[in-house]
């Protein structure tokens, strides 16, 4: 794919969101049963944060407190999704070029970017692999059928 091809050919159009006053525990159960990595915080429609696997990890200390596996979950649910995301989200429109998007990631040293419409409104989520992808559509994955 061209660098100049928008991300709304790309960007995933499914997928998990959760409300700022969602807990931690909740969103560790969602990233680990969906495989990802990054969630874009939603609240009344409106985009108002992203939380990280990075974020959970940081936020439960799990190593450096020892905590067990029990402990740790019960020291999640104490935590609302808002004190660990990253508020004020850096975003991109439908429009946007893979060139920028990648650029924007770089620069800002991020994993994902939310796609917005006109109001505000999460419409897709566009990754490092979704880019990774894009590039370089020949390559399949080890193990994959041909």
């Amino acid at each position: 794919m061209s660098p100049d091809t928008a991300v709304e050919r790309i960007m995933q159009r499914e997928f998990a969101t959760v409300r700022s006053d969602e807990r931690l525990d909740f969103v560790d159960d969602v990233m680990a049963l969906g495989r990802v990595r990054h969630m874009p915080v939603v609240d009344d429609g409106k985009l108002v944060g992203v939380v990280s696997q990075r974020d959970l990890l940081a936020a439960s200390l799990s190593r450096v407190l020892s905590f067990d596996a029990q402990e740790r979950r019960t020291f999640l649910r104490s935590i609302d999704v808002r004190e660990v995301m990253a508020g004020r989200p850096i975003t991109v429109a439908p429009s946007t070029s893979l060139a920028d998007a990648a650029a924007l990631m770089l620069r800002h040293k991020i994993g994902c970017l939310p796609v917005v419409g006109p109001g505000g409104e999460a419409v897709g989520l566009v990754t490092e692999t979704d880019l990774l992808r894009a590039a370089y559509p020949q390559e399949r994955p080890a193990g994959a059928a041909s």
